[in-house]
């Protein structure tokens, strides 16, 4: 093997646990270090991380993260990496800042397009513009329009992290990390605070990208099918063009506290109802340095023992005390340094915070001195191997996932290949288990039980905090405008305008010729099918689908939820979760729970409702999801055939700790998906299948969970929530409209389909007629929650306006997302985020927008797209957007996902004949039919319906301005 003359050949080895050759080298003339992975995955990963330290709170390392991809110097344009997203078949394009590093990682399966992704990414690291002007928009800055006019910040993070602090929940999870860190990088925020983006200077932000952003201080992965030679020479054209320099980056060790530690701090929220616990707490333990692979493996398998699910110890003796409504996100956080581990309650007494301190320490003490049960740790062990072996990332890319597992060590200067190899530390460890060594019992006496560096974070609720942070804020802008002169005034102004004048102006075409892109002739006309045998079994429908799972047989069940009638939808989710997690007639929800995690990969449920292709008709499905080994297919079966038929549907406690799970999680996680459930209540009235959608997991449920708490403890109200889970499963647990879909190894089926055979006919068998479920009323509506950002929403049914779909409204939703709304509602709106997205087996079309600062000049956007839309688009976005939408349709998926993706279009009626129309459709749209979509979307800005989640006085003073356009509902 020859190796490229600019690198070293540091380390060679073949890791079978990941099916790859992998090297490293080390660039000489900088010392860049580069792992690359060989093996036939066409998925293929490049990406560079940088050590990024940050000092201060000012978020100068997010704000860097997403300036460097505004222009570069070989390609000079506002937004190259929009144009990517734009035009790419990319299957994973985006950029993270992380507590001490940021990375930017591409993936395609294209061989010429990852190059050019690649490409883009080195020149936009290495060699940015980032003006003082893109400093401004992606961080922040004054805005005035008039000299007389009041000061205002505006920027994309700005707001991005004002988003941020109004999650309770995520506020909890930053205060818990920074308290442990005091004294190093882990004690500020990389992201940002809005308190402090405002003391970033563009000086400083200059000098840090001097200071990190050099080869010297990168680590760099390539993986993949990809010809290995053209990495190391992509890679020399970029890094050959610097010397070597010493850069500091290190993250220097926190000192160990002698003493266990307490902080309180408090969220925005408003007056809560009577008797509502609003406290959230954490107990947070730092732990050493830990470089030896053992040990990291047994502390993650230690993670799953505690807290990995309803049944783990800690876990369960939390939810089962009634102190608090629901666990806070709890784990082990291992990709810093020094990691810390984290557990706690959301939803408690504040004054019960003491209460649920002393039984996690008492309950950890607990299981340090009488022994973890030997079978939830056999469960965990077995659920901890299993994911190693298959390897399953989900559509997360396999090889990014490898790279942010070296990155710890690597980064920190320890071995990137020890986190790779399981085999040895992997059976090390079940030997130890195997001979009755107290393994765990030991890691929780020596990590938390005797850590003193531990804090316990009280979050309290505060119903002035929202007012007083924007009287604080507006006091702070009003201290700087009476510091200006008139000059200084009229250079605000000049520079509002400046910019603002600079973001309606368009890139030159011959600048965005520049940026690589495919062509239609480097695009499929035919549709990558999936293998599919269509059958039945025992009187079932069923579906196959011989791909290689590397032994794994993945099995789907499909029952039919059309039967529910319409009062029963809120219970579904309750359901759902009741199934696996309150026990059988056989065992109780802890022994289920074992049982489940000693023989399989997993089994849960879900649920998809929608409307069908092509009809009026709803396809709504609760889906039985679970995976094993062949010689453990009995036991999945059988496990199944427990939970479908027997399962403890009267246990009232843990129904009711489920609904309190709920309810927090859902109230905790607003900020969060707040253009998600802006856009599902707006949905609700355009389709049955988004009303049903919404009345089992969106406003409309969290409002029927608080309800049902109200009455579950009175005997009335427990007999008719039994009732409706009872009824749901006597209606939906059914053999005859039962769908069966299989996916394995060709190989594996023939042993398998008796076992399901026998399973299949021993279920209960029934005849219910589909139920009528009807939308909702359209109402103009503002949701009210305690943030300082809102979620704009507005929309309509396009087939009730008349609107006629072909796949060529892809191609117009791709143009409109990555151009018209990219800057007008983020670059020059500064919200985080504004889409629109259509559903073509429905009708529904949302406009979105995502922790935006504003609400009527959104909405104005939103109405300006038509008549954007209709002065048509170029021959070179026209292609651009033709090649991003076939991306779209051409996602990569692992053989488990390719078998529940054809399932889903058998259910819904997408055809293959339908899927290569569409794609057909796509390739040969025009400039007309991206003008034709003009014409709806007009129709959406003169009749379209509006849903805002917001704050109180947003919401409000939009009202005073519109004449009381929306009605009011408040959330939280």
């Amino acid at each position: 093997m020859s190796v490229h003359a600019a690198f070293d050949l540091v380390r060679d080895e073949t890791i079978p646990e990941i099916a790859s050759d992998v090297r490293l080298y080390r660039h000489k003339k900088t010392g860049a270090e580069v792992m690359s992975y060989i093996n036939d995955d066409e998925n293929k990963v490049f990406g560079i991380t940088f050590k990024t330290p940050p000092e201060d709170s000012t978020g100068v390392a997010h704000i860097l993260e997403h300036s460097v991809l505004c222009g570069s110097r070989k390609y000079p344009v506002k937004k190259p990496f929009v144009e990517l997203i734009k035009s790419s078949m990319n299957t994973f394009l985006n950029a993270m800042t992380f507590p001490d590093k940021t990375a930017y990682p591409v993936a395609s399966q294209n061989l010429q397009d990852f190059y050019n992704l690649v490409d883009v990414y080195l020149d936009a690291v290495f060699f940015p513009l980032i003006s003082e002007d893109t400093f401004r928009q992606e961080g922040w800055h004054y805005e005035a329009d008039g000299t007389q006019m009041p000061l205002a910040y505006k920027g994309v993070v700005f707001n991005e992290m004002k988003g941020a602090y109004s999650s309770p929940a995520a506020l909890l999870g930053k205060v818990s990390q920074l308290s442990l860190y005091p004294d190093n990088a882990y004690g500020v925020n990389s992201g940002g605070d809005p308190k402090a983006i405002p003391d970033l200077t563009y000086d400083y932000f200059k000098n840090f990208h001097r200071r990190f952003y050099h080869p010297s201080n990168s680590k760099i992965v390539f993986y993949g099918d990809d010809p290995e030679g053209r990495r190391l020479e992509m890679l020399d054209e970029y890094l050959s063009q610097f010397d070597a320099a010493p850069v500091d980056a290190t993250v220097r060790l926190q000192p160990r506290f002698h003493e266990p530690r307490h902080i309180e701090s408090t969220y925005a929220a408003t007056e809560a109802e009577p008797g509502k616990k609003t406290g959230m707490i954490t107990v947070n333990w730092m732990l050493d340095e830990i470089e030896d692979p053992e040990t990291v493996l047994a502390l993650n398998v230690l993670e799953h023992v505690l807290v990995g699910t309803p049944a783990a110890p800690l876990r369960k003796a939390l939810t089962d005390s009634g102190l608090g409504e629901g666990l806070t996100g709890s784990g082990l956080a291992d990709d810093l340094r020094q990691p810390y581990f984290t557990v706690g309650l959301k939803g408690i007494d504040e004054g019960d915070g003491g209460k649920v301190e002393t039984l996690v320490l008492d309950t950890l003490r607990k299981l340090a001195a009488d022994g973890i049960d030997p079978l939830t740790i056999e469960a965990s062990m077995n659920s901890f191997e299993f994911a190693l072996r298959e390897n399953n990332t989900g559509s997360f890319p396999r090889g990014m996932a490898l790279m942010f597992r070296t990155m710890k060590n690597w980064l920190h200067g320890g071995d990137p290949f020890e986190s790779l190899t399981y085999e040895k530390p992997l059976e090390a460890l079940k030997a130890r288990v195997a001979a009755g060594e107290p393994v765990f019992e030991t890691l929780v006496d020596r990590h938390l039980n005797s850590n003193t560096h531990r804090v316990t974070v009280l979050l309290r609720a505060d119903t002035t905090q929202a007012e007083r942070e924007v009287a604080e804020e507006r006091e702070r802008l009003d201290g700087v405008a009476e510091g200006l002169d008139e000059a200084g005034r009229e250079d605000i102004v000049e520079i509002t305008a400046k910019l603002k004048a600079l973001q309606d102006t368009a890139d030159p075409p011959e600048a965005l010729a520049k940026i690589p892109s495919l062509g239609l002739k480097d695009l499929d006309r035919v549709n990558k099918p999936i293998p599919i045998e269509r059958d039945t079994l025992a009187g079932a429908r069923l579906y196959t689908h011989p791909l290689p799972t590397n032994g794994v047989i993945y099995l789907d069940l499909a029952f039919d939820l059309r039967r529910v009638p319409a009062e029963l939808l809120p219970y579904l989710s309750l359901f759902s979760r009741a199934l696996f997690q309150t026990g059988t007639a056989r065992e109780d929800f802890v022994s289920l729970t074992q049982r489940i995690g000693r023989s399989t990969g997993g089994v849960g449920a879900s649920r998809s409702i929608s409307m069908m292709r092509d009809t009026a008709s709803v396809a709504a499905w609760l889906f039985i999801r679970g995976k094993a080994v062949p010689d453990k297919a009995d036991e999945l079966l059988a496990i199944i055939t427990d939970v479908l038929t027997s399962a403890n549907l009267d246990n009232r406690e843990r129904i009711k700790q489920m609904a309190l799970e709920e309810k927090a999680g859902f109230e905790s996680g607003i900020a969060g998906r707040g253009n998600g459930i802006a856009a599902g209540r707006l949905g609700a009235s355009l389709n049955p299948a988004s009303w049903a959608n919404e009345q089992s997991s969106g406003v409309s449920y969290l409002f029927f969970l608080r309800e049902l708490l109200k009455g579950i403890d009175s005997e009335e109200g427990w007999l008719r929530i039994k009732a409706a889970l009872y009824a749901i499963r006597d209606l939906v647990i059914d053999r005859q409209s039962m769908v069966l879909n299989v996916t394995s190894d060709a190989g594996l089926w023939n042993a398998f389909r008796p076992k399901l055979e026998g399973f299949v006919a021993a279920l209960p068998a029934s005849d219910v007629a589909p139920r009528l479920w009807l939308p909702s009323t359209p109402v103009n509506e503002g949701l009210t929650f305690p943030g300082q950002v809102n979620y704009v929403a507005k929309g309509a049914n396009l087939y009730t306006l008349g609107y006629e779909h072909t796949g060529a409204t892809a191609v117009a939703l791709r143009q409109l997302n990555t151009t018209y709304l990219w800057d007008k509602v983020r670059v020059q709106g500064g919200a985080y985020g504004g889409s629109a997205g259509f559903d073509p087996f429905s009708g529904g079309f949302v406009f979105t927008s995502y922790r935006d600062p504003n609400l009527l000049e959104t909405l104005a956007a939103y109405d300006g797209a038509a008549q954007w839309l209709k002065q048509g688009i170029g021959e070179q976005d026209l292609v651009r957007s033709i090649i991003g939408a076939i991306g779209a349709i051409d996602t990569y998926r692992l053989p488990d996902a390719k078998g529940f993706t054809s399932l889903m279009w058998e259910l819904t009626g997408n055809t293959d004949e339908n899927r290569q129309l569409r794609r057909e459709q796509i390739l040969d749209a025009t400039t007309t039919d991206v003008s034709r979509f003009a014409d709806v979307l007009g129709e959406v800005a003169r009749a379209g319906q509006i849903v805002v989640l917001g704050s109180e006085t947003a919401i409000k003073t939009a009202n005073q301005e519109r004449g009381g356009f929306l009605s009011v509902t408040k959330v939280l």
